[in-house]
Formats: structure tokens, sequence, C-alpha cells
């Protein structure tokens, strides 16, 4: 079911890609497009045709169904909504079960990042699935800028990229999509960061930090400590290895 109302929702994303899109200002700068809206729409469409009792938590839409329902999705349908504005194409289409299985579908890459909660694949039309196998032979990190900085001056991700010792071993990529943690699951990146407060039930990470955990990633905050109720942002890295070296840049 994630699989599907994910791919569900990529097919809108890429029909409607490249057209002059009216856009809803959420404040602060922020913004959706009725891309956005309309593909979680067509993934409400998708679960509600099968479990019809479940509850949806909504990037766009919000709330719907019982609060005291059995089972709660998660959905962001168009994470990375400014690339996509100014028509660059890396974005993702996020849903996710709480406590449970998800997928992240890259929308024009037509690559689906899936777990059931235990196990991790990709998965591409016409091709058998290939197990995640996070890797930081890369040494790229991905690493998010976006506002608002709440670490801040403790942590700040541009200290992170400006630090020598994170030269010497990294090199930094800057994006604002999950497709970071999908690549970090799949060995495509060596890392994510991202400051920010609790994610634990974001609907802009839930699937991405499903993949990494079933993928056996290392995943806590800024500040090592575990998600949660009081956590610190994001660092999911491939191996403990990369993970420390992280962490020692962050905190020295």
């Amino acid at each position: 079911m994630a699989v599907a109302a994910a791919r569900a929702g990529a097919e809108v994303v890429r029909a409607l890609y490249g057209r002059r899109l009216a856009r809803i200002d959420k404040g602060a700068g922020d913004f959706a497009t009725a891309a956005d809206v309309a593909a979680e729409e067509r993934i409400l469409d998708v679960i509600r045709a099968a479990r019809p009792g479940d509850a949806v938590l909504g990037e766009e839409g919000g709330q719907r169904g019982a609060a005291d329902a059995e089972r709660r999705w998660l959905v962001d349908p168009l994470c990375g909504t400014v690339n996509y504005a100014v028509g660059t194409m890396l974005v993702a289409v996020n849903v996710a079960l709480s406590g449970g299985p998800a997928a992240v579908a890259d929308p024009f890459g037509d690559e689906v990042f899936l777990t059931d909660g235990e196990r991790a694949w990709a998965r591409r039309a016409g091709a058998d699935d290939v197990p995640l196998a996070p890797a930081s032979d890369s040494r790229l990190v991905d690493v998010n800028l976006d506002p608002p900085f709440p670490g801040a001056p403790g942590f700040r991700a541009v200290d992170l990229l400006a630090h020598p010792g994170f030269a010497e071993r990294f090199r930094p990529r800057v994006g604002s999509t999950t497709l970071a943690l999908a690549w970090v699951a799949a060995g495509r990146r060596a890392a994510y960061v991202t400051d920010g407060g609790d994610f634990s039930g974001s609907v802009h990470f839930a699937a991405g930090l499903a993949l990494c955990r079933a993928a056996g990633c290392v995943v806590t905050g800024v500040d090592g400590a575990p998600l949660g109720a009081a956590g610190r942002g994001i660092v999911a890295a491939a191996d403990r290895g990369t993970h420390d070296a992280l962490m020692s840049l962050i905190r020295g």
C-alpha cells in the first residue's frame, strides 16, 4: 500500500511538472503548490480505497480520520517543493505507516525505496528489488541548510561545512528533500545531517528514517541522542565510523 500510494502521488508530480502552478502561502517563505495538494489527494484515494478506517496525517491536509484509529499514515506528497517550483527534479513523495512500512518515490528517477519495517529495498519497473546496502565510500554528506535554525548558536549546519576536519574526510552536498535519506540507505551518500526538533513523527522524515533504520544505518539527533520528543535534528550515517566522525565535528 505504501508503494502504491507513493507511486500514485509520483504520477501526479510528474504530470504537473513544468507548468505554472498556483502557490499556497504558508508563511515564513514556505509555500505549497497545486501539485502538492493534487498529489496528496491521489495518495489519500489509494489509502481510503483499501483502508477506509485508517487515519492520515498529510503535509497539506493535516489530520484526517479518527484520532484513535489503529493505523495512522504520514504523507508528504511533494518533498522538495521549492526545487519543483523552479524546475529542479530533486524531489520525493513520502508515504509511511506510523511504526511500520514506508515508501519514498523518486518521481523523475522512476524508482521507489521501500521497507516492510525490518528490511529495505529499491524497486524499478521491470527489475527485481535490490536490497539497500549503506556504504560510506562516496564520502558525500547531504546537509540541509533550510531555515529555521533552532540549534543556533550551539549547532549550525553551515559551521559544520566550514570545519577543516569536514573537508579532510567528507565532501558536502546541499539538498532539501528526503531523497537524501533514501540515498544514505542505498549507499549513494555517506550521511545526511539536518538541524531541527522532534522528527520522530514527521510527515517529512518518517519514510526516509524508516528506510535508514531498516537498512542498518546509524540514526541519532545532532546531539547524539535517540530521536524522540526531546530530539534535535538528524544525523543519519551509513556506518558507525562515519557517524562518530560527524558527531566529533559537530561537538567540536
